[in-house]
């Protein structure tokens, strides 16, 4: 495994803005710097939409960087029996590891292995194999921009190739890449894990990204996540990777990803207020 950066706290952008435009990009960027951030993930589940000139400018203005983070969908599912369906997932992947490395960011995660939703059924041994062909394709073509791939932990709900920390590192062994990582997110750890520790301490150094979730996606400490256990554990293994603040809302709405994440709710109205609070709560555990 390479070596990551000091430890940041990021915010996603979702948490302000529904899209990157301008002045989306702007508000976010202003209003991550104003409570404290380090970076900002950008979603970007359509990267020919990411203007690149602006968003180097914008983080630059506030001092900010940027990770990314997507998943993938039915038409873009590599791991698809239909090759034509892998080809497209291969090509947007390819499309979104050249925006983070023209951007200058060093690292992409999220559900890039498979589409992000609710399958019919359990994975094949033909699905789980494309699948982990096709992340071994991507690390490489990320390897040589000097971009490290995290692939997200999630619950039964959103895929069916991984929904625990030991699924993850199964298939982080079959992929055999250095800069191929396990994203942790205690959201989905809170459905699937037995607890908030063992998870970590069995990824150690594997352990890549780090999403911080409540359980209903809203205010950090309102809902049933047991994140001093959870912290606790990443002190142990003395992690040292992104990790970054993600909620949801119905205030902020991105469709494609507020939909397949069942964004249904008014969590939360006043996102300076969500993030500023969600930060000292993190850094009060780490």
């Amino acid at each position: 495994m390479t070596n990551k950066n000091a430890l940041k706290f990021g915010g996603h952008a979702l948490v302000w803005a529904g899209d990157w435009s301008e002045a989306s990009a702007r508000k976010a960027a202003a209003s991550a710097k104003k409570a404290g951030y380090d970076y900002i993930e950008m979603l970007m589940i359509e990267p020919d939409k990411i203007d690149v000139a602006m968003t180097k400018a914008v983080l630059s203005e506030y001092g900010l960087f940027a990770t990314a983070s997507l998943g993938l969908s039915p038409e873009t599912d590599v791991t698809s029996t239909n090759p034509s369906i892998v080809k497209k997932g291969d090509e947007l992947l390819r499309k979104v590891v050249d925006k983070l490395h023209a951007i200058g960011s060093t690292e992409l995660c999220g559900v890039i292995y498979c589409s992000l939703g609710k399958y019919p059924g359990p994975a094949s041994a033909e699905n789980r194999a494309n699948s982990i062909a096709a992340v071994a394709r991507l690390a490489d073509y990320a390897a040589d921009k000097g971009i490290n791939i995290n692939l997200e932990v999630v619950n039964r709900y959103e895929t069916n190739i991984m929904n625990t920390g030991k699924e993850g590192l199964k298939f982080l062994e079959a992929v055999n890449r250095p800069n191929a990582y396990l994203h942790l997110d205690t959201y989905h750890m809170n459905i699937e894990e037995d607890g908030m520790s063992q998870a970590v301490l069995d990824a150690g150094d594997a352990l890549g990204y780090v999403h911080i979730g409540e359980s209903h996606r809203g205010y950090l400490g309102s809902g049933n996540v047991d994140f001093d256990t959870f912290f606790t554990a990443l002190k142990k293994i003395n992690y040292s990777g992104p990790i970054t603040f993600e909620s949801f809302s119905s205030v902020v709405v991105d469709p494609a990803l507020s939909n397949a994440l069942c964004i249904w709710r008014n969590l939360w109205e006043d996102s300076d207020d969500l993030a500023a609070h969600a930060l000292k709560y993190m850094k009060a555990r780490y």
